[in-house]
C-alpha cells in the first residue's frame, strides 16, 4: 500500500485572461487521511480539484496519485479517484440504480459485480427504496447522497468531495458525516472542501487553508486549533441579569436580560464559569459557542492575508 495518497508540487494555474489562480502550491496527503482543503470563494480550491481530476489543465507543476504521475498515466491514476463535484451533473431522467451501475461501466466494472455493489451503497445511503425512481424526483439532499454513491461504485482509494452537504438539511448532513467517517475508518482517503467549517472541524485530521491561490496554513487540525487562546460563548440564563452585573477576570457583554456573551481562555473550564454565575444567583439554562474554533481562526487568517 502506498503511504502517500496525493502529492502536489509547485502547482500553478494561469488562465488565458492572465488571472493567476494558483501560485505554486505544495501539498502532501498521506493514505488514510481525512483532509480539509478550505478557503473563501475564489481562493483556488475548485481549480486545484479540477486539475487533480483532469477537468482543468494546469500551467505547470507535478501531481502524483498513489505514486502515479497524472501526466504520464492519468487513465490508471483516475481509477483511484472518486469525485463528488459541487454541481448535480447526472442524467435526471435516468433511474437511480442505473446511474450507479452505468457509472461502474466507465471504470470497467462488469454489470454482474456492479449490481450488488450498487445495492450495498444505496442501502447504506438510504436510497435503496427509491432505486427505480428518476433522479430528478429526489430531494436536494438525496441527490447529494446519490452523487456520493456514484463516486464510490468503483471502490476508489481517494474520495474528493467538493461541498458535499451544500443545501442539505441537518439530518442529511449528519447522515453524510457518519457515512464519511465510516469510509475513512475503513481505509478511504478523503479530501473535503466545505463552507460549513463545523463540518471540517468535526471530521478532518489535517487541514490546508488556501487564499488567493496560496497555501496560508498546512497542519494537523489539532495543532491549528491550539493556536486559539480564547473562545467566545453565548450563555442563556433563567434569571434576569441586572445592569450592575460584573464578572471579574472575563471579557463579557450583556446582550439582553437573559443573554451574556463571554470570552474565556481555552485553558479555562467552562463549568467553573457556570458555577461562578450560579454563586451570583444566575442559573445558566443553555450555552453555545459564538462561532466554531475553526471558523474563528479561519477568519483571522484570511482577514490577515487580505490586508
Amino acid at each position: 500500500m502506498e503511504s502517500l495518497a496525493l502529492t502536489i508540487k509547485e502547482l500553478t494555474k494561469t488562465y488565458s485572461n492572465g488571472f493567476k489562480a494558483l501560485h505554486g502550491i505544495n501539498l502532501t496527503i498521506p493514505h488514510g487521511d481525512f483532509f480539509a482543503l478550505l478557503g473563501p470563494n475564489g481562493a483556488g480550491k475548485s481549480t486545484t480539484i479540477g486539475i487533480i481530476t483532469s477537468l482543468i489543465k494546469k500551467t505547470r507543476g507535478k501531481i502524483n496519485i498513489y505514486g502515479i504521475d497524472i501526466d504520464k498515466d492519468f487513465v490508471t491514476a483516475k481509477t483511484h479517484i472518486g469525485l463528488v463535484p459541487q454541481e448535480i451533473n447526472f442524467n435526471t431522467f435516468e433511474p437511480i440504480h442505473e446511474i450507479i451501475v452505468n457509472q461502474a461501466g466507465y471504470y470497467g466494472v462488469p454489470r454482474n459485480i456492479a449490481t450488488p455493489e450498487a445495492e450495498k451503497l444505496l442501502k447504506k445511503l438510504g436510497l435503496w427504496e427509491k432505486r427505480r425512481q428518476f433522479s430528478r424526483k429526489l430531494s436536494g439532499g438525496m441527490q447529494r447522497r446519490l452523487m456520493v454513491a456514484r463516486a464510490l461504485i468503483h471502490k476508489p482509494k481517494l474520495l474528493i468531495l467538493d461541498e458535499p452537504t451544500a443545501g442539505a438539511d441537518v439530518e442529511v448532513r449528519r447522515l453524510m458525516w457518519d457515512y464519511l467517517k465510516f469510509l475513512n475508518e475503513n481505509g478511504t482517503t478523503i479530501i473535503l472542501t466545505t463552507h460549513y467549517l463545523e463540518e471540517a472541524e468535526n471530521l478532518c485530521k489535517n487541514i490546508a487553508i488556501i487564499d488567493d491561490g496560496k497555501i496560508l496554513e498546512n497542519s494537523s487540525m489539532k495543532n491549528f486549533l491550539s493556536q486559539l487562546k480564547n473562545e467566545k460563548f453565548i450563555l442563556y440564563t433563567e434569571s434576569k441579569i441586572s445592569k450592575e452585573f460584573v464578572l471579574k477576570g472575563h471579557k463579557f457583554s450583556v446582550i439582553d436580560d437573559n443573554t451574556i456573551e463571554v470570552s474565556i481562555s481555552t485553558e479555562s473550564d467552562i463549568n467553573s464559569l457556570i458555577n461562578e454565575l450560579s454563586n451570583k444567583g444566575i442559573k445558566v439554562k443553555s450555552l453555545k459557542n459564538k462561532t466554531s474554533r475553526l471558523e474563528e481562526l479561519f477568519m483571522r487568517l484570511v482577514d490577515k492575508n487580505g490586508k
